[in-house]
């Protein structure tokens, strides 16, 4: 498995980590993983009449972070997240949260950590179709022992969130598939998560609807910083809104990496497949493709900013004779590019690091 570096700003505190986590699903799922020293073969594990889920993932992510687990059908994403929000029991491995092995929780534990702490959205939304907006996005608040009016104060204010003002005394058989699934998203952050599990909950959408919301999920994530994990098997909607992406096949994470790292340095040919296709200039920043400041070369008068996405300057820094400067947030230079660098890195040099 690739390099699991943190992007730059999340590195202040862990919340979530996990060490050598196993699902496998069988009758002798626990004599078979002993046996096997850890080494999980899926094939030989199917033929013994187990099959495997999630095989020896480790990884943390920190606070304030995306990370999008992505994968085929039957490739272990959702078990994976399940396991790590205890709706399924994992088979071997430890899960930390805040610090705390979640597997050596009780029940009580582990309700009052889900109430407190997390909040789910899954691709079926879940709405009791006998409550209106409001009433279903104060219900999470009324099982927590919140008063009427209080929940429905805040159920009010993440109406407003997300975008239903006007609509909150509907009922889900009057709102459109987007418009449900923003109650859904709502209803779960009504509870104020620090951490937030989110399993394809755009993927029943049309694609119009689907990039609405996705654009929506970041403006919320924009202004709310949650800690999130994101399952989805489509890479496109991976890339747009990933800090970090893990991407697995038959229960193994092949490579946890920056959407820009992927795309640039596929670790696996498995990995590489997802990556062949996908439009560069669209996905990766200049910071991504910058070269180092050589202090003695003369550079433009151009300058271009090093969160940019490529596509956006492309034009004129291949109209540009001299290496064009990439500057911070203060403006500092950081780096420079190259016309020949850029059309390289665009249609050319797609190397393939297999170590």
């Amino acid at each position: 498995m690739s390099s699991q570096a943190v992007p730059a700003g999340k590195k202040e505190q862990v919340v979530i980590e996990c060490e050598a986590v196993y699902k496998i699903f069988g009758d002798h799922a626990n004599k078979l993983l002993q046996e096997s020293n850890g080494n999980v073969d899926a094939r030989a594990f199917q033929e013994a009449g187990c099959i495997v889920g999630v095989n020896n993932a480790s990884f943390r992510i920190c606070k304030g972070e995306l990370l999008v687990i992505m994968g085929l059908s039957g490739s272990g994403k959702s078990t994976l997240l399940r396991c790590i929000s205890r709706l399924t029991e994992a088979t071997a491995g430890k899960i930390f949260v805040e610090g705390q092995d979640i597997l050596t929780m009780n029940s009580k534990q582990l309700v009052e950590l889900r109430r407190n702490k997390m909040g789910m959205v899954f691709q079926n939304f879940g709405l009791l179709p006998h409550k209106n907006v409001l009433e279903n996005i104060a219900f999470p608040l009324q099982v927590k022992g919140i008063g009427t009016r209080e929940s429905m104060d805040r159920a009010m204010e993440m109406v407003e969130l997300v975008g239903l003002g006007g609509r909150e005394n509907y009922f889900p058989r009057q709102l459109s598939g987007g418009q449900q699934q923003r109650v859904g998203i709502a209803r779960s952050l009504a509870v104020e998560p620090d951490i937030w599990f989110l399993d394809e909950p755009f993927s029943a959408l049309d694609p119009l609807i689907r990039k609405e919301m996705q654009d929506e999920f970041l403006r919320l994530q924009d202004v709310l910083n949650k800690t999130i994990l994101f399952v989805t098997h489509d890479f496109d909607e991976a890339l747009r809104l990933a800090d970090r992406i893990a991407i697995m096949k038959e229960g193994v994470i092949e490579q946890i990496d920056t959407p820009a790292n992927i795309v640039l340095h596929p670790a696996t040919e498995y990995v590489s497949k997802f990556t062949e296709d996908v439009p560069r200039e669209k996905v990766l920043r200049i910071e991504s493709v910058m070269e180092p400041l050589d202090h003695s070369e003369e550079l433009s008068d151009l300058k271009v900013s090093k969160d940019m996405i490529i596509e956006n300057v492309a034009e004129s820094i291949l109209n540009e004779d001299k290496a064009v400067a990439v500057v911070d947030a203060d403006n500092q230079v950081v780096g420079t590019l190259h016309a020949s660098h850029v059309v390289n890195v665009l249609f050319g040099g797609r190397t393939q690091d297999t170590s």
